[in-house]
């Protein structure tokens, strides 16, 4: 039950037990990946091929190694920005500012780990110490959890989130108290939304082909489609760093062990699966169906892109020539909701060129595995929660305007299927 003076609003993921469970489950899927990505039959949904002990998790070099990286990415952070943006207007009918310079973040990382590669930095040998830098990461992100919890313990009731102040500790724990938790200008959810977890998970890749040249002479056609295409969708967030600030994380979701964990542990260390696969399982990929691929992701990248660049064209200005043209429905609330270009094929068209990319990032390891086909099997389950999430927001939100929507664009992600 919720508290007197925790949130009405509906408990999801389960509630407590739901979030107690995926608390554990997260944590233990992360390291199963982690060891049958190198085991000979690379099983998904088999046994790991053993259960590691305390003295292969913990290493105070990966912890050291671990809060360096989020020193150096906070103080990446913390440097002049390109642009300074305003996020959506606040309970209070404020709004935070935040600084636009994450592809800057990410320049300035690779330079210094080119520096550092230059000079001898070992980057090869990271692979071998995947285990206890995922330890590390997700043990840091209980204890930045617990210390969020603490800290909305004294924030004003105007700061806390939606959804995670139910009055149950295992549960406000797991989604997050504050909304947008802060010392001084540094917005830690912002900071970890895009930046540590997206910018490791290309310098993991990164390390993994370095190791793959190594033991075979020079990375794989394969290895190279995975880093690239990976890079890519990296890239692109960064670069279009202030879309992050319309988003459900931003705008709705507490920051507690949900999104900690997820950007700090889970992003950097599943989403380079594909490369980990690849290194122990090589895969032999010919130019003719590399071709192809390379066609799959870029089909995927200009709807994601497109759909993506339409909708912060609209927010931003509905006078705007290139979308001016559009049709669309008018709420109750003043916002109107597009129902023609790519928001009239289906209701979440970035997330259909997102499917289509992970799908993409899958096929160069090969048909014969499910384990590199992880993320998409995941991702489509993710994806389908948030889209359902998100539907009864906007039913909650637009109310009758929002089943004319649903009529008029009846698909949600996949046209004439979902």
């Amino acid at each position: 039950m919720a508290s007197p003076q925790g949130s009405r609003a509906p408990l999801e993921f389960g509630g407590p037990l739901g979030a107690a469970a995926l608390m554990l489950l997260l944590p233990v899927t992360m390291f199963h990946l982690l060891l049958v990505a190198r085991s000979g039959p690379a099983r998904l949904l088999g046994p790991p091929p053993y259960l590691p002990g305390l003295e292969e998790l913990w290493s105070p070099w990966a912890l050291l190694l671990c809060l360096t990286w989020l020193g150096l990415q906070a103080a990446l952070y913390l440097l002049p920005a390109r642009k300074v943006a305003e996020g959506q207007e606040l309970k209070d009918k404020s709004r935070l500012r935040y600084p636009i310079n994450g592809f800057q973040a990410l320049m300035l990382t690779a330079l210094l780990v080119g520096l550092g590669v230059s000079a001898g930095l070992p980057l090869s040998a990271l692979p071998e110490m995947l285990l206890p830098l995922a330890f590390a990461a997700t043990l840091t992100a209980f204890i930045f959890s617990l210390l969020l919890y603490l800290k909305a313990l004294v924030a004003p009731a105007s700061a806390r989130a939606p959804g995670g102040n139910s009055g149950n500790l295992i549960y406000d724990f797991f989604l997050g108290r504050e909304l947008n938790p802060r010392i001084c200008s540094f917005d830690f959810k912002y900071f970890c939304e895009l930046r540590p977890g997206l910018i490791g998970w290309v310098l993991i890749n990164l390390a993994l082909l370095m190791q793959e040249a190594e033991l075979r002479g020079s990375p794989s056609l394969a290895m190279w489609l995975v880093n690239g295409f990976q890079l890519l969708y990296v890239g692109d967030a960064l670069w279009y760093e202030e879309a992050v600030l319309t988003t459900m994380d931003i705008i709705h979701d507490g920051f507690g062990f949900m999104l900690a964990f997820g950007d700090l542990a889970w992003v950097p260390f599943t989403y380079s699966l594909q490369a980990q696969f690849l290194l122990y399982h090589p895969q032999p990929l010919g130019w003719p169906l590399a071709s192809f691929i390379c066609l799959i992701n870029a089909v995927g990248y200009y709807i994601f892109r497109g759909a993506n660049s339409q909708k912060n064209t609209f927010r931003k200005n509905p006078s705007d020539p290139r979308v001016a043209d559009l049709e669309t429905i008018s709420t109750a609330t003043g916002r109107r909701l597009l129902v023609s270009g790519w928001w009239g094929m289906v209701r979440h068209p970035n997330y259909l060129g997102d499917l289509i990319m992970a799908l993409a990032w899958s096929l160069p390891c090969g048909v014969f595995h499910l384990l590199p086909y992880f993320y998409l099997l995941y991702f489509t389950a993710l994806l389908v929660h948030r889209e359902d999430r998100d539907e009864r927001q906007c039913l909650q939100k637009y109310g009758l305007a929002w089943h004319e929507y649903c009529r008029r664009v009846p698909y949600r992600i996949v046209p004439y299927v979902y």
